[in-house]
């Protein structure tokens, strides 16, 4: 699957958001090395700091069918990831992430360039 196949189905699971308040959808693929792929998008919850984001529903999906840091190749998104899913992205060790800039360009980066200097235990 190419980075922009992922993108569409990122960008078509993000109509299936729950973002009631900020009205704001995301939505998020995850492709991992055997070429399976896990969808997520943001749900949102009155107590503001509840909500999760599209990347961390998308990983937690994949988590739950087994797969573990170092599995997955690829994430998509339809927005910058926040600096809380781009620590998620470098934790699961992701090659690469596919998103569309605030000018609406499409960009890959590595988890390194979003996140320099990350953290590690």
């Amino acid at each position: 699957m190419t980075d922009a196949e992922l993108l569409a189905r990122a960008e078509a699971v993000a109509a299936r958001a729950y973002a009631p308040y900020s009205n704001f959808n995301v939505g998020a693929a995850v492709l991992t090395r055997d070429g399976r792929v896990f969808e997520g998008v943001n749900v949102e919850n009155a107590a503001y700091p509840l909500g999760i984001c599209a990347e961390k529903t998308a990983l937690a999906h994949a988590v739950s069918e087994g797969v573990r840091p170092g599995d997955v190749e690829a994430v998509a998104t339809t927005a910058s990831p926040c600096g809380g899913c781009r620590q998620w992205l470098h934790e699961f060790r992701v090659d690469r992430i596919t998103y569309r800039s605030a000018a609406g360009d499409i960009v890959t980066r590595t988890p390194d360039e979003v996140l320099p200097d990350s953290f590690d235990l």
